[in-house]
């Protein structure tokens, strides 16, 4: 019943003219990043996030306008990938096996509804079990002591990768370049600068906000202008039709929905597992209980269902880590700490004391969100689709128009600038590599933190180490970390090459 009226609090907070306008815009701008392929919700709320702070908005405004771009971009990954077989981002994968052949076969429109209300009714429930389940996490992480949270963290680092990463080398070796980011600066307990090679600006440290723009905004800019627009794709001969479900599509999916529901918000919990693990899961699951035969990847409508339910509750999901331990869930997650970071609120077990208009009016302007996205998706689809008309050479000069304006209106440093195009430089070459990015704003966000809690632990022990595995809780996560940095080596090999057999298709 607390949570319930915490809850009833955070429609009161959310139910402005201010915060609906800002959750409209945020359900409208991400479901057109979400439709344009290859941007994703990570990169949508990263371009965005200088537009956040150029217009000046206070805590909670600012992080209901990111929320609603990252329900939005879960949204709309799935236009894209029915009308023209190439998911918005990753987790809209398996969509494109069912949801294109249904397009081909002149259901365009309903494969759009139906993947629509699949959306909606993953992400309502997943927003469900956020109420219910952050303030419980809130009581566990009450038992932490700074071994634990120096564990916790190392569990974030060994699990963000996923289980069909590609290459654990590669994460391991972008956690070691944000940690090393994050040493950057004056030492909190000697006062000595570290690796600041005499530059005074690097005193305080490298701005989280400089590096994630940089990382993801600035470095697309520069890929887009090494490829000069190649590959752009826009909606052939494709006839939309009507975009409605008929009554009978919708009594044979309710059950796909709500089983892929739970997968996926448990996947979305599960630090590591993320929104694609969970479409992945949820889209087998329906074809492993339908049996052969069921026409699944011919344009099958469950084919649709499943893995729209799955990855929408997995974004979801993957906000109760974050908001109850600190500890992101996902790659967009982690860009929306680093949000909370800069403006001063820290996400964790007094998050739902310190700040609770911002927690629980986050909470209930989700809700508000899910509710437009589904009565902007079924009516405006039209319009989203005519969206991938738009040449990317038009899009991506307003990408770096707003990441440098933004920064700058952040900070008012022209240095700010110039380390946002080393990022940028940065990103743009590890992502030739094929090194991940996440892991590196992991890094940056978590190093301080991480530095301090060990540093803590070992003063309590007198400098004893195993006071780091000294309790059942640190045991316990030790434990879910080692068995999730392996898991790629052993469940990848099963996922992946299937991943690969739904792109050929």
């Amino acid at each position: 019943m607390d949570a319930l009226a915490s809850l009833a609090h955070g429609f009161a907070v959310a139910l402005t003219l201010q915060n609906l306008g800002l959750a409209f815009v945020g359900c409208f701008l991400g479901t057109i990043i979400g439709a344009l392929p290859g941007l994703g919700p990570s990169n949508g709320v990263a371009i965005l996030i200088p537009l956040a702070f150029t217009l000046g908005l206070p805590a909670t405004p600012a992080i209901i306008l990111l929320t609603s771009v990252y329900y939005g971009a879960m949204y709309g990954g799935r236009i894209s990938s029915i009308l023209l077989n190439i998911p918005g981002d990753e987790p809209a994968l398996m969509t494109t096996l069912d949801g294109h052949p249904m397009a081909r076969k002149g259901q365009a429109g309903e494969a759009l509804a139906l993947s629509g209300i699949a959306s909606f009714v993953g992400s309502l429930l997943a927003t469900c079990g956020l109420v219910f389940l952050a303030p419980l996490l809130v009581r566990v992480a009450l038992l932490f002591g700074p071994a634990e949270y120096f564990a916790l963290f190392t569990l974030a680092f060994a699990t963000l990768g996923g289980v069909a990463s590609r290459n654990q080398a590669k994460s391991l070796i972008a956690a070691a370049l944000g940690l090393g980011i994050a040493l950057i600066g004056v030492d909190h307990q000697t006062g000595v600068p570290r690796f600041t090679f005499g530059n005074v600006h690097l005193y305080d440290g490298i701005n989280f906000l400089v590096a994630i723009v940089g990382l993801f905004a600035i470095s697309e800019v520069l890929l887009f202008l090494e490829h000069r627009g190649e590959g752009e794709h826009a909606p052939g001969k494709v006839a939309l039709g009507r975009v409605t479900v008929p009554l009978a599509m919708l009594k044979r999916t309710w059950a796909t929905m709500l089983r892929a529901t739970g997968v996926g918000f448990l996947a979305g919990v599960l630090p590591g597992a993320g929104a694609s693990l969970g479409s992945f899961i949820a889209y087998t699951l329906e074809k492993g209980l339908a049996g052969k035969g069921a026409g699944f990847g011919a344009g099958e409508p469950r084919g649709v269902a499943a893995p729209e339910a799955g990855n929408n509750a997995a974004a979801g999901g993957a906000l109760v880590p974050m908001l109850a331990l600190g500890v992101p869930g996902s790659g967009t997650t982690a860009v929306l700490l680093a949000m909370l970071l800069a403006l001063n609120i820290t996400p964790g077990p007094l998050l739902f004391q310190r700040n609770p208009d911002v927690v629980w009016g986050l909470i209930a302007a989700l809700f508000i969100a899910n509710v437009m996205l589904l009565l902007m998706n079924l009516p405006l689809v039209g319009l989203f689709v005519r969206v991938l008309r738009i040449p990317t050479r038009y899009l991506m000069p307003g990408v770096a128009m707003i990441s440098f304006v933004g920064i700058y209106g952040i900070s008012g440093s022209t240095f700010d600038l110039l380390e946002m195009i080393v990022f940028g430089v940065a990103g743009y070459l590890l992502r030739k590599l094929d090194v991940p990015l996440v892991p590196i704003i992991l890094g940056i966000l978590l190093g301080d933190q991480m530095e301090k809690n060990l540093r803590r632990a070992l003063t309590i022990s007198d400098g004893d180490w195993s006071i780091l595995w000294g309790s059942w809780l640190a045991i316990a996560i030790w434990t879910l970390a080692i068995v999730g940095f392996l898991a790629p080596l052993v469940i990848g090999r099963f996922v992946r090459p299937k991943v690969k057999d739904t792109v050929a298709q």
